[in-house]
């Protein structure tokens, strides 16, 4: 008695890749698949998760520049530190941040401000804490810092070397 039973089965998934001849059926290998977003406009035709998701965060909670101006040699603040901030609806905490970043920055040693990544990721932390307290939201937040500032030849204005 026959009971309708598969001898052999196989699952695939999205991207799998199944071989079929006149007796036998296998998987192969695995292609990419799943929604495919495209850039207009863009030399690069298919748009990375990562730039998906980086679009996501700005879309929804906007974007915080920090930057400061930090002299490498002598880790000397060069000015006060600015802060900018778009996509943000409602409550405005730029002067909030910024007396955040330039508590930060205080409670560096002059060794620990000239190591620049070491402050990126300080202020960073600053910031995503006091933003994340007042507002609710996640921003991208990028510090960025300018280094070795002096004046430029013509004696006018600040250039970085």
């Amino acid at each position: 008695m026959e009971t309708g039973a598969v001898e052999h089965a196989i699952v695939i998934e999205d991207g799998d890749v199944l071989e079929l001849d006149k007796t036998d059926a296998r998987k192969k290998d695995k292609v990419t698949a799943g929604r495919v977003l495209i850039d207009s406009g863009s030399s690069i035709d298919v748009v990375e998760d990562l730039v998906i998701k980086d679009r996501r965060i700005l879309s929804e909670d906007g974007i915080v520049l920090a930057v400061l101006a930090i002299n490498k040699r002598t880790g000397k603040i060069e000015q006060a530190p600015e802060v900018v901030m778009r996509g943000f609806g409602g409550a405005d905490v730029t002067e909030q941040a910024r007396e955040s970043v330039l508590k930060t920055l205080d409670g560096l040693s002059i060794e620990q401000r000239s190591d620049y990544g070491m402050v990126k990721e300080k202020v960073r932390a600053e910031l995503k804490r006091v933003i994340q307290k007042s507002t609710g939201r996640r921003p991208m937040i990028m510090p960025v810092i300018f280094g070795d500032l002096k004046l430029s030849k013509t004696g006018k204005g600040r250039v970085d070397e």
